[in-house]
This record gives C-alpha cells, structure tokens and sequence, in this order.
C-alpha cells in the first residue's frame, strides 16, 4: 500500500511541473508597493508615534519618546472620555440598526422575482456615491429652516416647532447616525443576500411539509444558516463604526457643544487643529480606538462562529420519512 501510493505521488510529481513566472512580480509591483507606503507604513508610524510627544510645531519634540505618558493623559482627559461616551451613543445606535434593516432589506429582495437586479442596485447606491456628496444632501434635509423634512413636518403634519435636527444637542448624534445607517446599509444587505441565496429550497420545502409556518421557517432555517454572515457584518460593523469621523467633521464639526465629538474627530481636531498640534497624543488615542473596536469585534466573532445546524434547527426538517413500501 505504502509503495502504490509513492508510485502515485512519483507519477504525479513527474508530470508538468508549476514554473514560477517572475514577469509575474513585475506585474504586482506597484499594488504591492502602494500597500506598503499607504497602508502598512502609516499603521507602523502611528504605533511609534503613540509613544512619543510629537507636537507638529515643534520639530525637535518629532521623535520624543515619552513612553506611556500619553496613555496617563488619557485617563485624566474628561474631553477623552466625553468623547469615548459620544463614540459609544453612536456606535449603539447604527450598528444595531444597520443590521436589522440590512436583515429585512435582503428578505424583501430575495423574495423578488421581477426587477431583483434593480432593487439590489438601488440598495448599494448609497455606498458608492461620493461621502462628501451624502452629507451635503443630508445637510439640505436637515435644514431647520428651508429642510425637506422639517418642511414636511410644518405643511404635512402641522408641526409648529420642528426639530432643529444638526443644531440641537439632543438630535444632533441621533441625525448623524441615521445619516450612517442610510449610507453603510447597503453593503451588508448584499451580504445577507449572498447567505439567503445559498440556502438550499429543499429545507423551506421540507419545512412546508412540516406544517411550518413563514416565521417558523424563519427562525429555525434562515436565521441558523446566516450565522455565519451575522459574524461577518458584526466583525466589519465594529471595527469601523466606531471610527467614523466624516458626518461629525462635515455637518457638526463636533457640535453643538460637544455633542457630536467622536473620539476620531476629538483625535482629528488634537492633531491638526488644536493646540500644539498633538499628533503624538492624537495617535495614542487612534491606537486605544482600533485596539478596542478589534478586541470587541474577535470576542463578538468568536461568541457567534461555530456549528450553525444544531438538533432544534434545519436538520430537523430533513429527518427521513418512512416509505409507503416501508410502512406496508
């Protein structure tokens, strides 16, 4: 046996052998390249720079290592913390809310036989339109006085006192996360939509037989098989919601009264427009963010991966059923 199979495995590496092209590195050269300088090289520089008091307007403090003090600062910092809770509030209101209409966009689709191509087109829109081109329109339909919805709400629904939606600290964040949702949604409907496709009609039918219901079907077949996909959009969702600096730096710049500043943007303004133009600190602060919003994320990844099918989900629907010759 152990003589057939090296025969084999001889015969096999005998045969036509992989060559290696080097033409082929030429051709990845420059993607490689810009990888490195501007991707990898930043992440490196930001890490070193976390432990130095890099002030930009001061050259000679560039490379001034002060090991931890940066991360002592920080926990003194109410302004720190102000906007570690701000992330949080955020964080909390679109990741939640991203999944579940994603979940229910990517239902409503997949249950489409006409014009499917369309609506998943009309889902991922606002992904690729430009970011400064979604906020700006969502700056006019926020607009106290001349927005869309507040007029809406004055002529259609006689509201005398609208929301001051981005001027008001109690509606400000909440206008920005809907902001959020309204841009990010798209891409995890795909995903969804990705999972619902590959599950096999044989369980929903099975189920049918069962006597299940849409919901029952639902709950045990659907909801079990798109774990794997739960994972997937709650890794992504952490690790880049509470990042997001862009609605915050284009309509509210932080406000008003602090209401809207994130710890990126509260990292942002430390580094190019506060002060001394702290970037060692701002650095410091984007290393606690990513290293936070990772560790969350493997621990949410980690608690959802595992064996999608156990004995009260789909597999129950395909026990074999007796014959009619069987049962005669």
């Amino acid at each position: 046996m152990a003589s057939t199979t090296q025969l084999v495995r001889k015969r096999r590496s005998g045969g036509r052998r992989e060559r290696t092209n080097p033409w082929a590195y030429l051709f990845i050269a420059p993607a490689v390249g810009l990888y490195l300088v501007f991707s990898v090289w930043p992440i490196f520089r930001g890490i070193a720079m976390a432990f130095t008091d890099f002030r930009f307007i001061y050259p000679d403090t560039r490379w001034e290592f002060n090991g931890f003090s940066n991360f002592r600062e920080m926990w003194g910092d109410e302004d720190f913390w102000n906007a570690v809770h701000i992330t949080v509030r955020f964080t909390l209101y679109v990741l939640p809310a991203t999944v579940i209409l994603a979940l229910i966009l990517a239902i409503a689709i997949s249950r489409v036989s006409r014009f499917a191509a369309f609506y998943r087109w009309m889902v991922y829109l606002p992904v690729i339109l430009p970011v400064a081109v979604t906020y700006l329109m969502f700056g006019q339909l926020f607009n106290t006085k001349f927005g869309l919805i507040n007029t809406v709400l004055r002529d259609t629904f006689s509201v005398k006192r609208p929301p001051r939606w981005l001027d008001d600290p109690d509606y400000a964040l909440r206008a920005l996360a809907l902001t959020d949702v309204w841009r990010g949604v798209g891409f995890p409907t795909l995903l969804f939509l990705i999972g619902i496709y590959g599950i096999g009609n044989e369980l929903y039918e099975a189920a049918a037989v069962d006597g299940a219901s849409g919901w029952q079907q639902f709950r045990s077949i659907t909801l079990p098989l798109l774990k794997p996909v739960f994972a997937l959009v709650l890794l992504l969702g952490l690790s880049s919601t509470p990042m997001v600096v862009d609605p915050m730096l284009i309509l509210t710049g932080g406000g008003p009264r602090d209401s809207t500043t994130s710890l990126g943007l509260y990292a942002y303004q430390t580094a190019f427009q506060l002060g001394d133009l702290r970037l060692g600190y701002a650095a410091a602060m984007n290393l606690v963010l990513g290293m936070s919003s990772a560790v969350i994320a493997l621990i949410v990844f980690r608690g959802l991966r595992g064996d999608t099918e156990g004995t009260s989900g789909p597999r129950r629907f395909l026990r074999r059923r007796p014959t009619v010759d069987a049962a005669v």
